[in-house]
């Protein structure tokens, strides 16, 4: 499935350096086990609209729930920014208009997804981003399979502590989503924020318009 609206292929302002013997494509021994909680930022590129979509992100992979703050933008008048809260064990969503707390409360149909890298998954590369002095050391891992030539997932994480570095989606050879994370620190600062507001008690069942123009 795809990330939530989501998912990333290159890294905001900085470049993607292999160097001989400061990584390149090393074999590596397994995935290595992602964090189960961590808040953040991502910029997610829809690839079908050609649109950004920036967002503060809380990610609980224990209890199967995120929470997806979009950012405001001064150059989108008509755009409406919306908090979204996905209980997957629940498998409901709650879309919720930042300024007027209108509620929407809507099925989730596809199961939970977890940030990480999944344990049969295909190692492409290791490198470092950025240039010397001032570089993070990463692993790319993708879905590949000898008996598939092409990928529908693949996720770039860093070699020391396993953090998401970027994540691309692909479906009939064309990429649909790439998301970049970035500013992430480990934990849950304030577990009610996966709690929806009071307004979504009497919420509506449709999703609501992203634009008001």
């Amino acid at each position: 499935m795809y990330r939530l609206l989501i998912v990333l292929v290159a890294a905001a302002g900085a470049s993607v350096l292999g160097f001989p013997g400061q990584g390149g494509s090393r074999a590596a021994a397994g995935p290595c086990v992602a964090p189960l909680q961590w808040e953040g930022r991502w910029v997610m590129y829809d690839h079908s609209t050609g649109r950004n979509s920036r967002a503060a992100v809380s990610y609980d992979g224990l209890n199967q729930r995120v929470r997806v703050l979009q950012q405001h933008k001064k150059h989108t008048p008509c755009q409406r920014f919306y908090e979204y809260i996905y209980l997957y064990q629940s498998m409901v969503m709650f879309q919720i208009d930042q300024k007027t707390k209108d509620c929407s409360k809507l099925a989730l149909t596809d199961s939970f997804d977890p940030f990480d890298i999944p344990d049969n998954s295909t190692f492409e590369d290791q490198y470092f981003i950025g240039g010397p002095d001032d570089n993070v050391e990463v692993q790319e891992w993708s879905d590949r399979k000898p008996a598939r030539q092409h990928e529908t997932w693949v996720g770039v994480y860093t070699k020391k502590d396993c953090y998401p570095v970027q994540e691309t989606y692909t479906k009939n050879s064309s990429v649909t989503t790439s998301t970049r994370f970035f500013n992430l620190q480990l934990g849950i600062s304030d577990p009610d924020i996966f709690s929806p507001p009071s307004t979504c008690q009497s919420a509506r069942l449709e999703r609501m318009a992203e634009t008001v123009c």
